[in-house]
């Protein structure tokens, strides 16, 4: 099985949102959707998911799945407005609400604020499947970058959210609360016993340095031959240390702090105050 994917790149977060059709037929999912966000003004904007939304419409689309591979820190997610404008149900990895519990404490959310991954339509568990049309999707749970990653595969695609970027930019940091480099190299080796013809989609591209444009397509071979992190037989051991070093080295990412609110939420607002302005809050010396 083929399915047919297309890309919609995001410039200001380098995010990578997928629109995955059953080629057979007119259902769909998205995958990763963009909430357009100016952190200075604190002003959400939908051009990013409205062009999503208009090219699902003018291609007569159904909608069934908007997926999350993760709780993502460096955009907001439009699941729910998209999901407003076309229907479809939300999901996620089932391991979220650990990512709600820690989130929780760092943003002192009160009891309103639900920890059970509630806000989510469907919580995904390792070896759990959901249908896109005549797609079956495979979920395979593939924590480091979070512990609530995940990547579907469908068919002769799997997409990995931020567990791999390209092969000349390597793997995803592994530094945030709840990340570990060791799960993040056994994730890998999950997705690399994928046969060597898999098209691999990844979440981000940064454009490694040296090459002219973005590219978000690649092969589990691909992968194994030529990753700057793990390819060419890089042990375990090596990867790790690795990892953890160039973590070390990294700054907290441009919209962590609005993002984690957002989509721990699943893609929702914060509740109104009893102004009706809701609020993002900023908490010192946290992360």
């Amino acid at each position: 099985m083929t399915p047919a994917v297309h890309a919609f790149f995001d410039e200001a977060t380098s995010t990578v949102t997928y629109l995955v059709r059953d080629p057979e037929g007119s259902a769909c999912a998205v995958f990763d959707s963009v909430l357009d966000f100016d952190p200075a003004s604190g002003r959400t904007d939908t051009r990013s998911a409205d062009a999503v939304i208009d090219f699902i419409r003018d291609a007569g689309l159904t909608l069934d799945w908007v997926l999350e591979t993760h709780v993502h820190a460096d955009h907001l997610s439009a699941a729910p407005y998209i999901q407003a404008a076309l229907g479809g149900r939300i999901g996620i990895g089932a391991r979220i609400t650990e990512v709600q519990r820690t989130f929780g404490k760092i943003f002192n959310e009160g009891t309103g604020f639900q920890r059970d991954g509630s806000q989510f339509d469907r919580l995904f568990a390792d070896g759990d499947s959901l249908m896109i049309g005549q797609m079956r999707a495979e979920v395979l749970h593939t924590p480091g970058h979070t512990p609530a990653c995940l990547t579907y595969v469908i068919g002769d695609a799997a997409f990995v959210g931020d567990t791999l970027f390209m092969p000349d930019f390597g793997t995803a940091r592994c530094d945030f609360p709840g990340g570990s480099a060791e799960a993040m190299w056994d994730s890998i080796q999950r997705i690399l016993s994928l046969p060597d013809a898999t098209r691999i989609f990844v979440g981000h591209d940064y454009k490694a340095e040296g090459r002219d444009a973005h590219a978000w397509e690649t092969t589990v071979g691909a992968q194994k031959a030529q990753n700057r992190h793990i390819g060419a037989g890089r042990s375990r051991e090596a990867f790790v240390a690795l990892r953890q070093a160039r973590d070390a080295t990294l700054a907290m990412p441009r919209l962590i702090l609005p993002s984690l609110q957002v989509n721990m939420r699943a893609g929702r607002m914060p509740e109104p105050e009893d102004n009706g302005v809701s609020y993002l809050k900023l908490p010192l010396n946290s992360l």
